[in-house]
């Protein structure tokens, strides 16, 4: 005897939402699967890694309504018609955010696992406090965890990426 009926179906949806700037639908989502899952496995947005599933590591951060958010933590469902940016939609076409670039040129980058979520919280922090101290820098990352880095190249680039922003304005 399995079980049937209404009380015991998954419901699923269509979520529709918007990412990178552009619309997306995903069919077939379950409300509780994580953002991050459908991001990956549903829209083939790789670039934010799936690695603790509890929102300790930051490896998965994107910004929801602009907002940085984990989004392992993010039920599905409570994306319906927000907006959703991730490491993907840094760039300027063929150019490289400035983050991105400082990262790069300060050898920030190692295994690249943590990378996706210290870029896009390094690019919020720039993008409240463009000169930040290293106190503020140091705050704003607590919730990214690199097991690759001492930290010390992480904060160059955060630094690289604030001086580089601050001469294009």
């Amino acid at each position: 005897m399995g079980l049937e009926g209404p009380l015991f179906r998954e419901a699923s949806m269509r979520l529709k939402f918007t990412v990178n700037g552009r619309p997306q639908e995903a069919d077939d989502v379950w409300e509780g699967e994580s953002l991050l899952y459908v991001l990956r496995e549903r829209l083939g947005l790789p670039g934010s890694k799936n690695a603790c599933e509890q929102g300790e590591c930051g490896s998965c951060t994107v910004y929801l309504d602009g907002v940085p958010a984990c989004a392992c933590l993010v039920a599905a469902g409570q994306a319906q018609d927000r907006e959703v940016g991730t490491v993907e939609g840094m760039h300027e076409g063929e150019q490289l955010d400035p983050v991105q670039q400082a990262f790069i040129d300060a050898g920030a980058v190692q295994c690249g696992f943590c990378t996706p979520g210290l870029l896009v919280q390094t690019q919020d922090l720039i993008n409240r406090r463009p000169n930040p101290s290293d106190a503020e820098i140091r705050e704003s990352l607590a919730g990214n965890l690199c097991r690759c880095t001492g930290y010390e190249k992480i904060m160059d680039a955060v630094r690289l990426a604030a001086e580089r922003k601050a001469q294009r304005a």
